[in-house]
């Protein structure tokens, strides 16, 4: 429930004498959820899908994985090092023959110390490259299966999910994924190994000294991490009630006629004062938090080191010390490597948490049942164009209660024009997508040459259509790769035929590339009857049987229709053709027209016998009628 704050009463208003200015709490964005999610069992099932992809390359990943173990032991032996190297210089005697042997020592020391460095470079260089290859291998052919289901996905998973939250998965999650698996996973690995290894080393030096330092040291690490993740969260809401007070700017002086007509001034400043008093409290609390935790920092986690450095000291003084002052510094530099490592795990382990999810939406999609997997049909019949629906019923998948297409039965037979008018909502797009199996019906059967549709390979089936919306998406690309996503092997000058019947050719061949023209995303550079001339252009290279002609038509002016009208006849010819239109006198000359009414044919008929009759379709072609002469 919204929050409300009371402004003052409003003067001279009749209206609204007071005015509830509602304070929305910050929503999670996507990515911000993904943070809360935890690692269940489920999710760890369903993420363990990511190894079928490493599996080709397991034996290169083995040995990415030989090269990370041994640059993290190698590391392990830089702090022991480290401590006999600061260690070493401390001299008892003075005489010269012990400042010699010890100086030996040091420059044996430090010349270990670069030949570790080298191995631990070379290591990590091959560990670097081989986790690399692998994941880009592994990760190409997850992008190229969660792309392939995709595309063969039914049409309700599309109306399920948002194209944008589909295109996230493919990108964001897999770039998600992709950090994890050449990084976050070897960098957590090494941290392990740090943290174990420092805390064997710390014991065998001086297990006083590491049960003082466990209970310390690590402990003010972990709060320090999880202090800095509070902080970050307050830092964020700020920013999402920030972003929340910059829309109520942009709205106001977008809209600002309707401000200035309604005297709403007053009312708008007031709410984004209360939206910049939230900012401000926010930042406060945050600025506050900030401060306990820069003294946290100071007092409590240095605090500490000092304390593990004084006790260390102590136990090196006196007559019979405990620990050598070799080993207070290798404590010492131990004690560090294991802190950062420490703090750096609970980031880490939030990335691989991220990385599960990410990995989980992804096979999400890719154990998705697919058209081909749901669709059973094994016959490749040669077909004519013939179609009859017989007592068909349908319901879309995700409104199940509604019945969008109530026991309709019609025939088409090869060749023929058959028309579907109706107002919108009537079924007309909804018999289109039946016809190419975009649904599967509830009841009833579809038949294509006496041939039950379930029973036709759905790629076969469907290379026998084609369709031309009314709002017609082309590729980006050339005008020549859209005329060719109709038939990609044709040759040129099918081509430049298609073209030609589909009275494109002549704007074509103005253009200065021609057919290497560019036509911008979604063919933007484009008017609209030229994309539709395209879009025939693509259906005549395809040479269909069957035809769909969607509205083909009711968003071009005068002068483009007749253009893009005269294309559809030479398009339809010899062809059967389902014509949807709105502009009934676009379709006087069809063989049927199917008047669709709530789901049902009310009337079937030709152009003469249906204004003769005096029904829904006469009615209709008055109304369109009076419609122009108004």
């Amino acid at each position: 429930m919204s929050e409300c704050k009371i402004l003052k009463k409003r003067k001279k208003s009749i209206l609204t004498p007071y005015f509830c200015i509602p304070i929305r709490k910050p929503v999670l964005s996507p990515t911000n959820k993904k943070e809360k999610e935890k690692i269940t069992k489920s999710s760890i099932e369903k993420a363990r899908g990511i190894f079928a992809y490493l599996r080709p390359y397991a034996g290169m990943y083995l040995i990415g994985w030989i090269f990370l173990a041994l640059s993290s032991a190698i590391g392990l032996i830089f702090p022991y090092l480290m401590g006999k190297l600061l260690g070493g210089s401390e001299i008892s005697d003075s005489s010269d023959a012990v400042k010699l042997i010890n100086l030996d020592n040091i420059n044996g020391v430090a010349f270990a110390l670069f030949v570790l460095f080298a191995f631990q470079a070379l290591f990590s260089f091959f560990r670097v490259v081989i986790f690399t290859n692998v994941t880009e291998n592994a990760l190409r052919d997850l992008r190229n299966d969660a792309l392939s289901k995709l595309i063969y996905m039914p049409m309700d998973f599309f109306n399920r999910n948002k194209v944008g939250e589909l295109t996230s998965r493919i990108s964001s999650d897999i770039t998600q994924i992709q950090d994890t698996l050449k990084t976050t996973i070897a960098e957590f690995f090494r941290q392990l190994v740090v943290i174990i290894g420092s805390i064997a080393f710390l014991f065998f030096i001086s297990w006083k000294l590491a049960l003082i330092m466990l209970g310390t040291v690590p402990v003010m690490a972990l709060i320090a991490v999880f202090f800095g993740r509070f902080i970050r969260k307050l830092s964020k809401q700020a920013q999402d009630f920030s972003a929340q007070s910059n829309s109520i700017i942009e709205e106001a002086l977008t809209g600002i006629s309707n401000v200035k007509s309604f005297t709403n001034e007053i009312f708008l400043i007031n709410k984004y004062k209360s939206s910049s008093q939230e900012i401000r409290d926010l930042n406060v609390k945050s600025g506050i938090w900030r401060g306990i935790f820069v003294s946290f920092i100071i007092f409590c986690l240095f605090g500490a080191i000092v304390f593990i450095i004084w006790r260390g000291l102590l136990m090196t003084l006196g007559t019979n010390p405990e620990l050598n002052t070799e080993g207070f510094f290798q404590f010492i530099m131990f004690t560090m490597m294991m802190g950062a490592s420490v703090g750096s795990v609970p980031e880490l382990y939030a990335g691989i948490q991220k990385a599960i999810g990410a990995t989980e939406n992804l096979m999400s999609i890719i154990h998705e049942d697919t058209e081909l997997k749901s669709h059973h049909g094994s016959k490749t019949p040669p077909l004519s164009g013939k179609i009859a629906f017989e007592n068909v019923n349908f319901s879309y998948p995700q409104r199940k209660d509604i019945e969008v297409l109530k026991d309709i039965s019609f025939s088409v037979e090869s060749g023929e024009t058959i028309a579907l008018i109706g107002s919108s909502g009537s079924g007309k797009s909804t018999i289109a997508s039946l016809i190419l199996s975009y649904y599967e019906v509830n009841k009833g059967n579809i038949f294509f040459d006496n041939v039950p549709a379930g029973e036709i390979v759905l790629e076969h089936l469907r290379k026998q259509m084609a369709i031309v919306p009314q709002d017609v998406i082309l590729f980006s690309g050339s005008i020549r790769d859209n005329i060719l996503f109709g038939q990609p092997n044709s040759n040129e000058e099918e081509i430049i035929e298609a073209a030609k019947k589909a009275n494109a050719w002549e704007f074509i061949e103005k253009f200065p590339n021609g057919l290497d023209t560019e036509v911008g995303d979604r063919g933007i550079q484009l008017s609209g009857g030229q994309k539709q001339r395209i879009a025939i252009a693509r259906a005549i290279i395809k040479d269909p049987k069957i035809l769909i002609l969607d509205e083909a038509t009711s968003a071009l002016d005068s002068e483009s229709e007749k253009l893009v009208q005269s294309a559809l006849d030479n398009l339809m010819k010899g062809r059967t053709s389902i014509v949807i239109a709105h502009r009934l006198s676009t379709i006087r000359e069809a063989d049927k027209i199917l008047v669709i009414k709530n789901g049902e044919i009310s009337e079937a008929g030709s152009h003469d016998s249906l204004i003769a009759s005096k029904g829904d379709y006469a009615n209709l072609v008055q109304l369109q009628s009076m419609d122009l002469i108004g």
